[in-house]
């Protein structure tokens, strides 16, 4: 279980990252067009997953913003942006944004993901939503870089994330 914080309170987590150098667990989400879409559906390709609570708080907005742009740039590789929202709500928030560069997903139906990554917040107000974390996949499958934001009111490290896809 990670500790974390949530506007400087104490917030627990499900699990544990996975590790770096470990095969990438499979998952199935759904996408805007609600659509399945699992990890087998990317291959061949890096994947970065931005992981966050909800595109409705400002700081998640803005990891889908960054994200955006710098995927723009980014060869042979894909950003996936998971949370719990509906699709209905990502595709609005993408949508009214312009953002054309990320691929929305929602783990709202089994809840499987945040498990399996260990993201589920198991406490605070945050309770069942997922935290702030990027996982970095090789297109081998294969994880090569992690970061569960310590407070989730601040953003990732994105230079981190981007560093560990060369």
């Amino acid at each position: 279980m990670a500790k974390i914080t949530l506007g400087g309170n104490p917030a627990n987590t499900i699990g544990s990252l996975p590790e770096i150098g470990t095969k990438a667990h499979d998952f199935n989400l759904t996408a805007t067009d609600l659509s399945e879409k699992t990890l087998s559906d990317f291959s061949g390709k890096n994947v970065v997953l931005n992981i966050f609570p909800s595109v409705d708080t400002g700081v998640c907005a803005q990891s889908i913003r960054t994200f955006n742009e710098k995927a723009s740039n980014l060869d042979n590789t894909v950003v996936l942006c998971i949370s719990k929202d509906l699709p209905f709500a990502q595709a609005r928030f993408c949508g009214a944004e312009g953002l054309e560069n990320v691929v929305s997903l929602s783990d709202f139906k089994t809840g499987k993901f945040g498990e399996d990554y260990g993201v589920t917040f198991t406490d605070s107000a945050f309770e069942g939503l997922l935290s702030r974390s990027i996982v970095v996949i090789d297109k081998d499958g294969i994880i090569t870089h992690t970061e569960q934001v310590s407070e989730t009111g601040e953003e990732p490290n994105y230079e981190a994330a981007l560093s560990a896809l060369s």
